[in-house]
């Protein structure tokens, strides 16, 4: 089956404008009765971005900087979301769930019988939240706009991305039983909304390109201090102009040294030269690469030193404000999937530092290439079971290096304490200082003697014989 691409003249994060429901006739609407399930379908093929050069392309890339280093186009505008769609075959209501491999490649429902992610926020830094969705309706937090521009609410470029990474992290579904819709990662987190960047599209692109070049790094550190227990960024740049930013970088190890995990998308450069993406290479960031259905790497997806671990990135579901579902594909998705994982291990184990974490993941990955990790799967498909069974093991530690004690002294005891003066020392002080004055005059008399005898010899006089 040939690849096929939005009719876009570049691949954008969302499905250019008219959609396309996931029903034959209609968007699947919250509590509509569905038509019959159709048959299992064959695996799409992964759909390849589109060659032709763009200002933003659909891949992980800001865009370009300007002369003596300074960004031509803000964070808000530079940032891409890492998401493909692509129009979805037909698919009913309840046919969503089957189409959700993701979930069943991670184990999601064994990991369910430890926990679903309760008491977890999951910061969201995208393009926004459609907390109306049914399928995260009470699961999104109030969050705040760091954009403060472009389209809103009800707008066809609003939300559509940032709502598809929520409903793969946190989404529960809707209908009786809530049998319909997505099911995310961990359905009992929360989301946190925070948005940084705008949708391919928008209309306030122009603008904010000259105005908001912080907003990721002002996101980070809002999620962190508006009580985010992981921050998920499918976002990045990786384009030939990108460069690590110290403002990001800084606001990064502000928020791992609150104690906060830090998701962030590996890139959709695989094609297109494996460029360095940021966020996904500062330290300490989990940086997800993309797999296909049989665990292999995703064409899309970088190659590159920094990536962790990989999750499902090619054929994912995802929820729309539009109340239709589509498929998409790129590190977007696989970023959320492992914030998700990563929210069931803080439910269970909450001690556990941003640190121990991204070790746990890499150090239970299923999958792993040979020698252990490899710069296109990391250290292989996350595995959320395995991280919870070995997680219990674990001691918790600080976010931050705590001093610790030495065990023994290294230099000896030191030299004597000094004793306080008693009264008897402060009363012979006074004659001590005489004694010494009395000393100073003998020395003076005695020094001037010398000089007297020459000055005799000089005068011709002799010193009696005898």
């Amino acid at each position: 089956m040939n690849r096929t691409a939005t009719p876009a003249p570049t691949p954008e994060p969302t499905p250019a404008p008219p959609p396309v429901p996931a029903t034959p006739a209609s968007p699947v609407a919250s509590g509509a009765s569905a038509p019959a399930p159709l048959p299992p379908r064959a695996p799409n093929p992964v759909p390849a971005p589109d060659p032709a050069p763009a200002p933003v392309p659909a891949g992980p890339s800001r865009q370009g900087w300007g002369r003596g280093g300074r960004r031509a186009a803000g964070a808000v505008t530079a940032l891409a979301a890492l998401l493909v769609a692509v129009a979805a075959p037909p698919a009913a209501a309840d046919t969503i769930r089957d189409r959700q491999w993701g979930l069943l490649a991670l184990r999601a429902e064994e990991a369910w019988g430890i926990t679903q992610g309760d008491g977890i926020t999951v910061a969201v830094l995208d393009t926004g939240v459609d907390s109306s969705h049914p399928d995260l309706d009470g699961q999104v937090l109030d969050g705040t706009d760091l954009v403060g521009m472009g389209a809103g609410r009800g707008d066809r470029a609003w939300a559509r991305h940032g709502t598809a990474m929520a409903g793969i992290i946190a989404g529960h579904g809707h209908g009786p039983d809530r049998s319909q819709g997505v099911l995310g990662m961990a359905p009992h987190a929360r989301i946190l909304p925070v948005r940084v960047i705008l949708e391919e599209g928008d209309p306030g692109r122009a603008k904010a390109r000259d105005s908001k070049s912080g907003a990721l790094a002002e996101g980070i550190r809002w999620a962190a201090d508006h009580g985010a227990d992981v921050i998920n960024m499918s976002l990045g740049d990786d384009s030939d102009s990108a460069h690590h930013e110290p403002a990001e970088d800084e606001a990064v190890q502000y928020a791992l040294g609150k104690g906060v995990v830090v998701v962030a998308s590996a890139g959709n450069g695989g094609e297109r030269g494996d460029h360095t993406s940021y966020p996904a290479a500062y330290p300490g960031v989990i940086a997800v690469a993309a797999v296909d259905r049989q665990g292999r790497k995703a064409p899309f997806s970088t190659r590159h030193w920094y990536a962790t671990v990989s999750a499902p990135g090619v054929d994912v579901v995802i929820a729309d404000p539009d109340r239709a579902y589509y498929e998409g594909w790129g590190t977007s998705a696989a970023a959320a999937f492992v914030s998700g994982a990563v929210a069931l291990v803080k439910a269970a184990h909450p001690g556990l530092s941003p640190a121990q974490v991204k070790k746990l993941l890499e150090d239970t990955a299923t999958a792993r290439p040979p020698g252990g990790r490899d710069d296109a799967r990391g250290h292989g498909t996350v595995d959320p079971v395995a991280a919870l069974q070995a997680a219990g093991a674990l001691r918790p530690e600080s976010p931050l290096p705590v001093a610790a004690p030495a065990g023994r002294r290294f230099f000896g005891p030191g030299p004597d304490p000094v004793r306080a003066a008693d009264r008897g020392s402060r009363r012979t002080a006074p004659a001590a200082a005489a004694g010494g004055a009395a000393l100073l005059v003998l020395a003076a008399v005695l020094a001037r003697r010398p000089r007297a005898g020459r000055r005799d010899a000089e005068d011709g006089s002799a010193a009696p014989a005898g």
